[in-house]
């Protein structure tokens, strides 16, 4: 048994046997030492969290709401094959999108593959490709503007994280919920918008805001340069945050334009916004819901019951971009 004490839901005790197997792997383990949002300390102190500890918490929202044992295991390791720096990895590698954030979800069928993770499943008599089909699991994963477990937890979570609630009234948002035909729907219209509102605050804050921005254009070169000089292979982006840093840092000294890299990044007044004369055109993934809500003894979207949520939905679906020049 494990009992792990969570910012979002508090003491909780994991008993299931496949469910430890998973979390004591290497590769539920290494997702300790990779930053949720990438590099957000220099932008937003004090405001880190991991990848295990979203996983974790995926996990444990689809069990609160009694979702197959299946769809739990693939709410926690659905990140597995996030790299260092987590979506920074997009602005330095081809494989991946600015605009959809998109190179995990590229790599994820094959690195579950490669990984002990079908072993550990067998062991328990999961289909392996059966877990693989996100479309099996509508609770853990389902496209925007939808709600879903993945969603729910990396919002509130960090809602909590960065200071803008608290946990008790993250919990008021989580008891309004339900699930009705495997669908997330809010009990209260209320509650919908407000959650919905702060969703939306979220993205255009901490999600796809211009420090966001500069934190993936800067460390995404960063990693970039690092490969193409051969300071680290691709299978390094595979371990930890630190451990690339590190294995990269040893040649700041002999590499003058790594070290000026290595200031952009760590410099949260190293640009500035100018249309006119850019260095850099970075594009953030931009993200918003629209949930399902009782009202009047209907289930119908927010924007059905709020038809000016229509008008932020379509604003904010599109990609921002940003002019970013350098100051040096």
């Amino acid at each position: 048994m494990i009992i792990h004490q969570d910012r979002l839901f508090g003491k909780i005790k994991i008993k299931e046997p496949v469910i430890l197997d998973l979390i004591n792997s290497h590769n539920l383990q290494r997702l300790k030492g990779i930053d949720q949002a990438g590099y957000f300390e220099i932008y937003f102190p004090n405001t880190k969290y991991t990848r295990f500890e979203h996983s974790i918490g995926c996990y444990v929202l689809l069990k609160k709401f009694n979702a197959p044992i299946a769809e739990q295991i693939a709410g926690l390791i659905h990140d597995v094959s996030h790299s260092a720096f987590s979506h920074c990895i997009d602005y330095a590698l081809q494989t991946g999108s600015e605009i959809e954030h998109d190179h995990q979800d590229n790599v994820f069928s094959q690195y579950i593959l490669d990984s002990s993770i079908p072993k550990i499943l067998k062991k328990y008599n999961f289909n392996i490709d059966y877990i693989l089909n996100e479309k099996n699991f509508p609770l853990q994963e389902t496209q925007l503007p939808d709600m879903c477990a993945d969603r729910i937890d990396y919002s509130l979570r960090g809602l909590i994280v960065y200071g803008e609630i608290s946990q008790k009234k993250a919990q008021s948002f989580l008891e309004n919920l339900i699930v009705k035909n495997n669908k997330w729907v809010f009990k209260d219209l209320d509650a919908a918008l407000e959650y919905s509102k702060l969703f939306y605050y979220l993205n255009k804050k901490y999600y796809s805001g211009v420090q966001t921005a500069a934190m993936f254009r800067t460390v995404g070169d960063y990693i970039k340069y690092a490969l193409e000089k051969k300071y680290i292979t691709y299978n390094n982006i595979y371990t930890t945050d630190q451990y690339v840093m590190d294995k990269i840092n040893v040649n700041l000294k002999s590499d003058k334009n790594l070290e000026k890299l290595w200031r952009r990044m760590n410099d949260n007044k190293s640009f500035e916004e100018n249309i006119n004369n850019y260095d850099a055109r970075v594009f953030c993934k931009s993200r918003i819901i629209d949930p399902l809500a009782i009202y009047k003894n209907e289930i119908k979207r927010l924007s059905f019951f709020k038809p000016s949520w229509k008008n932020i939905l379509k604003q904010e679906s599109r990609p921002k971009e940003y002019s970013i020049k350098f100051l040096y």
